[in-house]
């Protein structure tokens, strides 16, 4: 186990470098900059703000300068907030985010693996192709459509739920997370649907069944715990996904987390704060996929004794 941990995050370490090189220098190819605005800049004034952070070096000076700076925690001042450190603005932003990731994870699984497991019990009949159609409405419909559909049916028409914002209430939460979740809903569902087609075939349920076991026992506490392997290893994945994918959400729902930083650095080229919070989410998807590996291999001795070498 410890051997495949090392190995994963070796692998990991060229990818990231590969990101951080990539964005850095991508953004700085994008057309405009930090300092450009609708009124131009007194050519001293802006002269002054480059020198202040470096921007009047070559390109290959800042890449270093801004490794350099990596290796010892720090991500660079943001451009945009003067007085305030890429990682604090993170820092700031992360916990709303991680909520709502949160949050719409949990509608996720829940819709998901109850609509799953259903299709499953009853294959090529219609408890099966309704939930699968569902999903697959839900597979092709992004969050930017939804979103504002579920806004206008619930919050303007319906007046039930808030619109925008993300205070105390439990009502606040509502659309966001179903908005962000609904994909990955779709996605565990099919994912559901096909272990436990799987699992439902082996003999160990004929098994269980012959004993003369109340089929919900039979599903619940021996189909489901292999059916949902490869849900288990979307997890990883998926979470880091929400947190990534979030900021359509926010931008949507006025949510004052990460992805809304992200969204601002990009129309602002504010170059730390989007080389920070990419190399931040980076990490984030790399260490979760490895944790629902652990997961999986955890729910699945086959899998442990395959990283161990073991027949």
């Amino acid at each position: 186990m410890w051997r495949f941990i090392w190995i994963r995050l070796l692998q990991a370490i060229p990818v990231i470098f590969v990101v951080i090189t990539a964005t850095f220098f991508l953004i700085r190819k994008a057309p405009g900059g930090p300092f450009d605005a609708e009124k131009p800049v007194i050519p001293s004034v802006k002269r002054a703000l480059e020198a202040k952070y470096n921007l009047d070096q070559s390109m290959w000076e800042q890449y270093v300068s801004y490794i350099a700076g990596l290796f010892r925690g720090d991500m660079g001042p943001s451009f945009k907030y003067p007085g305030w450190q890429v990682e604090d603005l993170i820092a700031s932003g992360l916990p709303i985010t991680a909520e709502l990731g949160f949050y719409a994870l949990l509608v996720a699984l829940a819709v998901g693996v109850i609509a799953g497991v259903i299709a499953a019990l009853k294959p090529n009949t219609a408890q099966d192709y309704i939930p699968m159609s569902l999903a697959m409405i839900g597979i092709c419909m992004p969050t930017f459509m939804l979103g504002p559909l579920l806004v206008l049916l619930f919050g303007i028409h319906l007046e039930w739920l808030p619109i925008s914002g993300w205070g105390d209430l439990p009502g606040d939460k509502i659309l966001p997370s179903i908005t962000l979740g609904a994909a990955y809903a779709a996605y565990v569902a099919r994912l559901s649907r096909g272990g436990m087609l799987e699992i439902m075939s082996q003999d160990y349920i004929r098994t269980a069944r012959a004993k003369g076991l109340p089929e919900r026992v039979v599903v619940i506490k021996h189909a489901m715990r292999g059916g949902l392997i490869p849900v288990v290893t979307f997890l990883g994945p998926a979470f880091a996904g929400l947190l990534a994918g979030s900021f359509v959400v926010e931008t949507i729902f006025q949510i004052p987390g990460l992805g809304r930083f992200y969204v601002q650095a990009a129309f602002n080229r504010d170059y730390t704060m989007i080389l920070g919070t990419t190399i931040f989410l980076s990490v984030l998807i790399v260490m979760f996929n490895l944790l629902s590996d652990m997961l999986a291999m955890w729910m699945n001795p086959r899998l442990r004794q395959q990283v161990s070498g073991k027949r």
